[in-house]
């Protein structure tokens, strides 16, 4: 009983002293050597991790800004690449105008320079020609009265001669017959000079006539060599400008392609610095976290001697507060059996209590040996353990980190990589829509010009059809007959 008694006395003891040993534990990880130097080092590492934080995130967010920089003054500089591009296109179009408005009012001024010209000399040949006409005419007829004059005079001599060869007839009678037969002379050659007159008449005006066709035949021809020349010239200007927009088009093409292949370059080259550093500020991260907790094991290993000593003086106490006790509870029972227990006794009695006392103590110090030798190995085992555990979770939770990283850094590429694919798509869809537009647009100024060849032509042709048809009505109306129809194309020039 009374050693039961012992016992329980000593873990009452052990329990109203604080000798539970999860309670030691817990005062093991919170009691150091000096709580305020220990705060104050606490929050010196504090302040240094969020300053390294904050400047780790400043630099973050700088590069973030600065790439935006990058990319917004390399858009406005493509832009303003292709502003001047464009506005060189534009006055090269304008230019191509202008040369071709000047180049056809060149055309036309010299078309009428031309027929100007072709006028005047068509009325100098006229005048030239009736003038050829005329003197031949003059010509001939003064021969034709030189005949006349001889043959009269032939006549007359030869009237003359036969009258003074008839003696028989009357001088008077002579005279008659003179004169009567020189008024048929007369009258015949004035018919014969009228009649000339006439023919020569007829060939001047029929000759002016055919001379006035051959004129107009003329200048039909040469009023078509003149639309010839303005439409062929309206179309290979017409055919110049569509070349022109066709290589505007392509250089276009060319420089919207550079141009887009240039910013998602930057895009790019920007994202993998981006991932590169996110990279190294995780990789920074995952190093200065791992160092945290390797200072942290390091100071409680160094702090664990201390917090061991400690608990082994608190149990040394409460096994000193337990001697006492004993002892207490020995002298009290020491007194109780001397009171019992005969005189002569005594000596043996307090000999066998001393010894109960001894081995007891021996026991329960054997006891407190072995409790300080069993909390310093699970004091150790279970740091071991817990840090080990904390490194585990640490490493868990890091490489769960890079794993996000990297697969969020994997999503943002593939993010921009489809965005790049429908940026490509789409200048590729505006490329040939505006390629449609520019081959629609030439297809309908061909056939607009085509059609205003055609109608041109056909406007000429009928005009001067119209023109020769009323010349040849004249013609026989003025009983010149058909001095042969003037032919008009019906497919030329088309």
């Amino acid at each position: 009983m009374l050693a039961r008694w012992a016992n329980v006395a000593i873990m009452f003891g052990l329990k109203s002293s604080g000798g539970s040993y999860e309670k030691m534990r817990s005062e093991y990880y919170l009691d150091v050597e000096n709580p305020f130097c220990a705060q104050v080092t606490k929050q010196i590492h504090e302040h240094e991790q969020e300053s390294e934080l904050r400047e780790q995130m400043s630099g973050y967010k700088r590069m973030r800004r600065q790439h935006q920089k990058q990319l917004i003054a390399l858009e406005n500089k493509l832009k303003a690449e292709m502003d001047e591009h464009r506005l060189k296109l534009q006055k090269e179009v304008e230019t191509q105008a202008n040369n071709a408005y000047i180049e056809l009012e060149k055309l036309a001024k010299r078309h009428i320079v031309h027929t100007e010209k072709e006028m005047k000399t068509t009325l100098a040949d006229e005048k030239k020609f009736q003038q050829q006409i005329v003197a031949q005419q003059r010509k001939e007829l003064t021969t034709f009265l030189d005949t006349q004059k001889k043959q009269y005079k032939l006549c007359k001599e030869k009237i003359k001669e036969e009258m003074n060869e008839d003696h028989s007839t009357p001088k008077k009678e002579k005279q008659e017959r003179l004169s009567k037969h020189k008024e048929n002379m007369q009258h015949s050659q004035a018919e014969e000079e009228a009649l000339l007159l006439g023919q020569q008449r007829v060939f001047y005006e029929r000759n002016c006539r055919t001379f006035k066709r051959k004129v107009m035949q003329k200048k039909h021809d040469f009023e078509q060599e003149q639309i010839r020349e303005e439409l062929n010239k309206k179309k290979t200007q017409k055919e110049m400008e569509h070349a022109m927009l066709i290589r505007h088009d392509e250089s276009t093409q060319e420089l919207e392609q550079r141009q887009l292949k240039t910013l998602q370059k930057l895009r790019m080259d920007l994202i993998r610095l981006q991932h590169q550093t996110e990279l190294e500020n995780q990789i920074e991260y995952n190093n200065r976290r791992e160092r945290e907790l390797h200072r942290k094991h390091v100071l409680e290993l160094r702090q664990q001697p201390k917090n061991l000593k400690s608990l082994e003086l608190q149990i040394k106490k409460q096994f000193q507060d337990t001697c006492k006790v004993q002892t207490k509870q020995y002298k009290a029972l020491r007194h109780h059996q001397m009171e019992v227990t005969p005189k002569s006794e005594h000596k043996a009695v307090l000999k066998a209590l001393k010894e109960e006392q001894t081995r007891k103590l021996a026991i329960l110090a054997e006891q407190y040996e072995q409790s300080i030798n069993e909390m310093m190995a699970s004091q150790a085992l279970r740091l071991d353990e817990a840090q080990e555990a904390e490194c585990q979770a640490l490493r868990q939770q890091l490489q769960q980190e890079m794993e996000l990283l990297n697969a969020y850094q994997s999503k943002i590429k593939m993010q921009t990589e489809a965005q790049h694919d429908r940026e490509q798509q789409k200048l590729e869809q505006k490329v040939s829509l505006r390629r449609a537009h520019l081959e629609q647009k030439i297809e309908e100024e061909l056939v607009s010009l085509q059609k205003e060849r055609t109608d041109r032509i056909k406007h000429l042709l009928e005009r001067q059809e119209r023109e020769g048809d009323s010349f040849d009505m004249e013609s026989l109306r003025l009983g010149f007959g058909n001095l042969g129809a003037l032919e008009y194309p019906k497919d030329d020039y088309r």
